[in-house]
């Protein structure tokens, strides 16, 4: 069994594999010894694991992972994986990003993908059905747009998203909800109505923690896959064992 271990900018979150199958998951502010051993007594049977890290320094729980496991990977940008990459510079691409491409080939093989993640970047970004990672976009996020509206004005507040979708906002906090979320929105569809237009048959998959907010803002042939990044680690921690294993 593994465990696969996405270490972001605000969460620790990790997933345990049944060979192919999600069975359980969990996450932590900070991921610490006692909340390890808790979590092994009730992961019995886990022996292999991957750890990756954007944007965050993730020794610590790559740490606590080694001593509980047979098997590490510690899953860097440029190291290889069962796709192709086209980027140009692959040491410089987030683990998260090439993750969810992998997820992505191996969810929907012999599709082209688009992967709009939502995080505190969103990114969007390319699987062709050759499976080659093309490259994509990176973009603020929704919560630093609101900060950023905040802490570069004289009196705007700091606002978060609202459920509610208006015509118009009417106050100014209403205006500032409203139009961030309805900019990330049009932002997000140009980017999906220029490359239907290029590639066939596109599957666009929203992805990150707050995917199901902006799915049900979409036509629906949107779909959602919360746990893309988490198949994909589970993927390439695959593909690493094999590999090591006809050395």
């Amino acid at each position: 069994m593994n465990v696969v271990a996405d270490i972001g900018n605000t969460l620790v979150k990790l997933a345990l594999f049944d060979g192919d199958r999600l069975t359980d998951r969990y996450a932590s502010e900070r991921f610490t010894r006692a909340e390890a051993d808790a979590l092994f007594r009730r992961w019995t049977g886990a022996d292999r694991a991957i750890a990756a890290a954007t944007g965050a320094d993730g020794r610590d729980v790559a740490a606590l992972l080694r001593e509980r496991t047979d098997y590490l990977l510690e899953f860097r940008p440029g190291m290889p994986t069962p796709i192709a990459n086209a980027y140009l510079t692959p040491e410089t691409l987030g683990c998260d990003r090439l993750a969810a491409a992998v997820g992505a080939a191996d969810r929907y093989p012999g599709r082209n993908v688009l992967i709009v993640d939502f995080g505190t970047a969103v990114t969007i970004d390319l699987l062709t059905a050759d499976g080659t990672f093309r490259g994509g976009f990176i973009s603020p996020g929704f919560r630093a747009r609101f900060r950023a509206l905040h802490d570069y004005t004289a009196s705007l507040p700091l606002c978060g998203p609202a459920d509610e979708e208006l015509p118009l906002g009417r106050t100014t906090r209403a205006c500032i909800q409203q139009g961030v979320i309805a900019s990330l929105c049009y932002e997000i569809a140009g980017h999906i109505d220029r490359m239907r237009a290029a590639y066939d048959r596109l599957l666009v998959i929203f992805t990150g923690g707050d995917a199901k907010f902006f799915e049900k803002r979409f036509k629906n042939t949107i779909f959602a896959n919360c746990d893309l990044v988490f198949y994909g680690l589970n993927r390439i921690l695959e593909y690493h064992a094999c590999e090591e294993n006809h050395r």
